[in-house]
């Protein structure tokens, strides 16, 4: 039977506890907000929607919520309305105390299964990542507060300027060692650890800001075969800059992987044969972690703009809106102020920096041939 009115008004639902609930963000011409659920999935709803779901704390009651709805939205709910919503997180089972059937039993964590065939796939490597990253950030919980980090983070702009003044000999030294196979080998070992260190970084730093880590493992693309750690709720994080640490740890940790080598390097003389292989490594390695601060897909710099802008899929709607602006002015006209600044922006910037790219790479692959 359906309740009344007054009898639906007064009810104080609650969210199960685990519900996860995103900041506004931007997709196409939409504000949106990801609602997940403690048993996975997530869905898009509306601010208003948001706006809802998000008192839904099991002391203000039904009544009281439209109360404050209205006044920031100078319109009154109705009782289908509520119907409508509660029904959907229902259905979802994301309201506390809904009945639900009862939890199958967890199985036991393991590794693997390897998925994919022998020349694309991956496999899991730990049984239970998010306890594995747990046990690493106990570890390494002191280096991140703000005293380590600051003067660390200060040390890795000044090894990147120091380096930036002897280019040449780097470039010369790395040209040499892509000469020679055995010290080829070394540095691309060193540089595949380093990327290891990346995806580690990204869970551990996750861990600390309140994330979770559902997944670490092996993914190959033959010949490459490198490893991946899954975060499974950065996304909903508080605070642009907690998601920005997330999504730029694993650049850090490669710059921070290069350190004691940069040492080692500045205590040998010049014409070393070792000292020629960690130019190398150092190159290479500031290469690695700096093109991962480009904002292009799938890098971490792409990651980062998307949190620093709140946008959802920068890339494609982007695309989406340059091709409508061609196709149907009306309907780009309609996308928001905000909306057409951001996609208009990154996709001419993106195209801009793009072209720079091939254009460096091209000058340094003719000076590399000439010397």
């Amino acid at each position: 039977m359906t309740p009344g009115s007054g009898e639906l008004l007064a009810h104080r639902p609650a969210l199960r506890p685990g519900v996860l609930l995103s900041p506004a963000m931007l997709r196409g011409p939409a504000t949106v907000h990801l609602v997940k659920g403690p048993d996975g999935g997530a869905f898009e709803v509306g601010p208003k929607e948001h706006f809802l779901i998000s008192r839904l704390d099991g002391h203000r009651s039904l009544g009281e919520i439209g109360e404050e709805y209205a006044g920031t939205f100078g319109k009154r709910l109705a009782a289908p309305h509520w119907q409508r919503l509660l029904g959907l997180l229902g259905a979802r089972r994301l309201l506390a105390g809904d009945p639900r059937p009862a939890p199958e039993e967890p199985p036991t964590p393991r590794t693997g299964p390897l998925s994919g065939t022998a020349l694309r796939g991956s496999v899991r490597l730990v049984a239970d990542a998010d306890a594995t990253t747990a046990r690493l950030h106990r570890l390494l919980r002191p280096a991140l507060r703000p005293a380590p980090l600051i003067p660390l983070t200060a040390g890795l702009l000044l090894m990147e300027g120091w380096l930036a003044t002897r280019l040449p000999e780097l470039a010369r030294d790395t040209w040499w060692a892509f000469q020679q196979p055995v010290v080829l080998l070394a540095v691309c070992t060193l540089l595949w650890l380093s990327t290891a260190l990346h995806e580690l970084a990204h869970g551990v730093t996750a861990r600390h800001h309140g994330g979770t880590v559902t997944e670490i493992g092996l993914r190959w693309r033959l010949p490459v075969a490198v490893m991946y750690c899954t975060v499974g709720n950065y996304p909903y994080l508080r605070g642009r800059w907690r998601q920005l640490a997330v999504a730029g740890a694993g650049a850090y940790a490669n710059l921070l992987f290069l350190l004691p080598f940069l040492a080692w390097w500045a205590a040998l003389p010049d014409g070393d044969p070792t000292r020629r292989a960690l130019s190398a490594l150092l190159l290479l390695g500031s290469a690695q972690a700096l093109v991962n601060l480009v904002p292009l897909p799938p890098l971490d710099g792409y990651t980062m703009l998307g949190h620093a802008l709140r946008v959802l899929h920068l890339g494609p709607e982007s695309g989406r809106y340059l091709r409508l602006r061609f196709t149907d002015r009306a309907a780009a006209a309609a996308y928001p102020r905000r909306a057409r600044a951001v996609y208009l922006g990154y996709a001419l910037g993106s195209v801009l920096l793009v072209v720079v790219l091939l254009t460096a790479l091209t000058v340094g692959l003719v000076l590399g041939l000439r010397t």
